[in-house]
């Protein structure tokens, strides 16, 4: 195999980098979503591993990059479920399939709370798992000149890994922070970021805001 010399273990750049959060939203809150409709012992029971990791971990780490991304002049960009109707009829098959839906202009389809935009940060909404499929976040990135993402949310070995495999194939060299995602399970957790190793370079949180320190 020819060695052209190149890498994915490249530090991000100042001016040419974006924070993309994947579906932080109260769709995927403990009161969201599908969530919503269960008492207390099933959602424990089920998504009780989930909850607690994004509570005590994934959260967290969130609102330290996001913070730490701001104050280093990194764009700061949310995608978020969200149908650009109120019956859903723009969704792709798979999510009306799934029945991943939130109505435009829904609670659910809002960003959490814990990580709010400010100003004129970017929300993008969509209606694939991958938002490279279903907006125009490709020409939006283009617009911005960025070459360097970096990707945090829910669910890791879904609409993140998608996210992730398809902005590898856009051109994209692509972070992932490993401790700022999270999904129902620790060994689904554990797959997807064996997985998902070959196609991005997988820092976390505290190594990454210290590579973001640099730019400031």
């Amino acid at each position: 195999m020819k060695d052209f010399g190149l890498s994915r273990d490249v530090p991000v750049r100042k001016g040419m980098t974006a924070l993309l959060f994947v579906d932080v939203q109260n769709y995927s809150a403990e009161d969201g979503g599908e969530y919503a409709g269960l008492d207390a012992a099933t959602r424990e029971e089920r998504y009780g591993y989930f909850f607690r990791e994004m509570r005590t971990r994934a959260l967290p780490n969130m609102q330290r990059l996001q913070q730490a991304c701001r104050t280093a002049g990194v764009e700061v960009m949310y995608t978020v479920i969200e149908s650009l109707t109120l019956d859903g009829r723009d969704m792709g098959l798979d999510y009306k399939i799934s029945g991943l839906f939130c109505p435009k202009g829904s609670r659910d389809a809002q960003v959490l709370e814990a990580i709010m935009p400010v100003e004129d940060e970017i929300i993008i909404p969509k209606t694939s798992s991958s938002p490279f499929i279903s907006t125009n976040l490709h020409y939006v990135l283009g617009n911005l000149g960025v070459k360097h993402l970096i990707v945090c949310g829910v669910l890791t070995d879904q609409c993140v890994d998608s996210t992730v495999r398809d902005a590898c194939d856009h051109g994209y060299l692509v972070t992932l922070v490993t401790d700022a995602c999270a999904t129902h399970s620790e060994e689904r957790q554990h797959h997807s970021l064996a997985n998902n190793h070959g196609y991005c370079r997988q820092l976390a949180t505290d190594a990454l805001i210290a590579e973001l320190a640099a730019l400031s």
